[in-house]
């Protein structure tokens, strides 16, 4: 038997779609989705097998223009994570079609190609007419040579599974990676970490956008099989922590409510959550939040 494994890196804009179809391919829900942009900070690999084929996805955070420190290294994230892949998908939706950011990224994509093979994948086909996705389609293969396009809706499983053997397929040959039951090389502290983060931008939507970070700080194994996980919500200003906290602690004990439940069908056995939110208005500065996330702290320079 023949195995084949290797890296895909999925980049596109923020929102366009990279998580769910992350989520889609693997499986299991190892990236978070959520309908605020810029929501994936770490490069969360999941880890899909097709036939004899282990595909590694790499989900960079979404390519956007850097305004700050965390942008700048999450931008370096993304491009880096493609840079150190086997295969790259590129992914853009169809309802908006060839924005801005879809231009920078093609600016881009001359650097990371060298070597490797570039696909695109038309994502949200279901928002369109057919003569609309054939223009397209007939614009991004005229502006860079991609190899394969596919259209799929991450969100609804259209074309996934066609894009899913094509990757593996083209994987080179070699033992797998990871074993067989391993489908995210995060640590499980940070995937809790992230299945909270998502609840919290969930729940508070514009009132705080992107100024928190949550940090599993403690994991201890129980004897009767459960998990004791505590975890600390950090945030830039006094007035955050009210926001989050809610009117007698009810906001904080929701948010709580759902990533525990969602944690516990996750690793399949009980959870203890405890959440604590604490103010530090530098945190955005700290070379120690950021490697808790998988930044690199010198690329947001």
């Amino acid at each position: 038997m023949t195995t084949r494994a290797g890296f895909v890196a999925l980049i596109g804009e923020p929102n366009a779609g990279k998580s769910t179809l992350l989520n889609r391919m693997v499986g299991a829900k190892v990236s978070i989705v959520t309908h605020k942009v810029q929501t994936t900070r770490a490069r969360i690999r999941g880890v899909a097998l097709e036939g004899d084929s282990q595909i590694v996805f790499v989900d960079t955070p979404g390519l956007f223009k850097p305004r700050r420190r965390l942008d700048r290294a999450m931008v370096a994230a993304a491009w880096g994570g493609a840079a150190d892949a086997d295969l790259v998908v590129m992914l853009i939706e169809a309802h908006r079609g060839i924005t801005e950011g879809v231009e920078r990224i093609l600016e881009g994509l001359g650097d990371v190609s060298k070597g490797r093979r570039v696909v695109l994948a038309i994502n949200k086909i279901d928002r369109v007419q057919s003569d609309v996705l054939l223009a397209i389609t007939k614009e991004m293969n005229e502006r860079f040579p991609f190899d394969e396009t596919f259209m799929i809706s991450a969100e609804k499983g259209y074309g996934v599974t066609d894009l899913r053997k094509w990757l593996a397929g083209e994987l080179p040959e070699g033992p797998w990676l990871y074993p067989e039951d391993q489908i995210a090389d995060l640590p499980m502290r940070m995937i809790a970490a992230e299945m909270t983060r998502e609840k919290l931008t969930l729940r508070l939507h514009q009132e705080l956008p992107y100024q928190l970070t949550v940090e599993t700080e403690h994991w201890e194994e129980r004897k009767d099989g459960s998990a004791r996980v505590d975890q600390i919500i950090y945030v830039s200003r006094d007035g955050h922590k009210g926001i989050i906290l809610g009117n007698k602690g009810e906001t904080i004990k929701a948010i709580s409510k759902l990533a525990r439940e969602e944690l516990t069908e996750f690793l399949g056995r009980k959870v203890h959550l405890f959440l604590q939110v604490k103010v530090r208005e530098k945190w955005l500065d700290e070379a120690e939040r950021y490697s808790e996330m998988g930044l690199d702290f010198k690329d947001g320079k």
